[in-house]
């Protein structure tokens, strides 16, 4: 077997993530792919997945090279296995099939039972060189909102919240406006467009009346979702707009609104069954939001996947605590506010 240069494959595969990133808040719930076409050292094609129910990232590589000829003695770079079944696009790894490219190098293995493999298997059928692994890890961490959704059945979960210096989330009168600057609300709205879902519980609705939208940044509006189990809240709230779709979990009916659909779910564990409808409307992340009691839900159940933290330079003194998660940690500076991601 031909021997090959492993930096080599490792500098074109970083590309390939680099594009498929470019992907984030449009393609869900597919995941985010990058592709890259080389000959002789040189790129020749490049792209992406760009929006659900679009051209796969191969297809985009394949059709922005200009000589075509050149596919047959080129190595494509793609940072997930090409698909090897009929959904919305044909299968990618047929497409790579009848170019006769000479080689694949793939980051991450599709763990997708529709592929899981299949595609891998077609190209070396063909008799195609097929390279697994470069860059796995990166790979998983790009799209680990996709992994999630398949392997534990469940949706991507972030965990966000705003705390003091001394631990508190809000004072005693449940007062938690505006703990995080101005700087850190707007990076939340960033994250608010590369996420399918945000989640507050019944108080949140009703004490902060928040909207969920992304005002201060330029993307789509998540799918709204508030646990509100007895239909309690009222009809004016800025949930229930109509600026952006939103799902409202109770243990009372299933009704369409004009701005919502009411959803029941099973009040024996309601948590997991609104996660399971959620899979079933391929949510495939959500943030939640809030308050204090939503959020020990999910920490003591250890329903997270990632918890995003401001700590700001404030102190309440006393008030209500915020959760404290355990796991691997990174720390950024926001402008003066602290950014402590944790990760399980």
């Amino acid at each position: 077997m031909e021997k090959h240069d492993h930096g080599k494959d490792v500098f074109f595969m970083r590309r390939a993530l680099e594009l498929a990133d470019r992907g984030r808040g449009t393609v869900s719930p597919n995941p985010l792919v990058g592709c890259v076409i080389v000959h002789d050292g040189n790129v020749i094609g490049e792209g992406w997945h760009q929006q659900y129910g679009g051209p796969h990232a191969e297809v985009h590589a394949v059709q922005s090279v200009n000589d075509q000829q050149l596919l047959r003695s080129s190595t494509v770079y793609v940072t997930l296995e090409p698909c090897a079944h009929f959904g919305k696009t044909p299968p990618c790894a047929d497409m790579l099939v009848r170019a006769g490219v000479q080689r694949v190098v793939i980051s991450n293995v599709d763990p997708n039972p529709l592929v899981a493999g299949k595609g891998i298997e077609k190209l070396m059928n063909a008799g195609i060189d097929v390279s697994v692994g470069a860059l796995q890890r990166e790979g998983l961490d790009m799209n680990r909102r996709f992994f999630t959704m398949i392997q534990k059945g469940r949706p991507y979960i972030i965990l966000k919240w705003a705390q003091t210096a001394d631990g508190f989330m809000a004072r005693e009168n449940f007062d938690s406006k505006w703990i995080s600057n101005v700087y850190s609300r707007q990076v939340t709205h960033k994250w608010r467009t590369e996420e399918d879902a945000i989640l507050v519980g019944t108080n949140t609705a009703l004490r902060d009346n928040p909207k969920l939208t992304t005002r201060d940044w330029t993307g789509r509006n998540p799918t709204r979702i508030v646990i509100d189990k007895n239909l309690s809240l009222p009809r004016n709230l800025n949930l229930f707009d109509g600026s952006a779709p939103t799902i409202c979990y109770n243990l009372l009916t299933n009704e369409d609104r004009p701005h919502e659909s009411c959803v029941k779910v099973d009040g024996k564990d309601f948590t997991m069954s609104m996660l399971a409808d959620l899979q079933n409307r391929k949510i495939q992340s959500i943030i939640v939001e809030g308050g204090p009691r939503t959020l020990e839900d999910f920490v003591a159940r250890g329903l997270w996947d990632e918890v995003r933290m401001f700590v700001a330079p404030k102190r309440f003194g006393k008030g209500l605590p915020a959760p404290r998660p355990a796991g691997t940690s990174t720390e950024t500076d926001i402008n003066g506010d602290r950014l402590i991601t944790i990760r399980q």
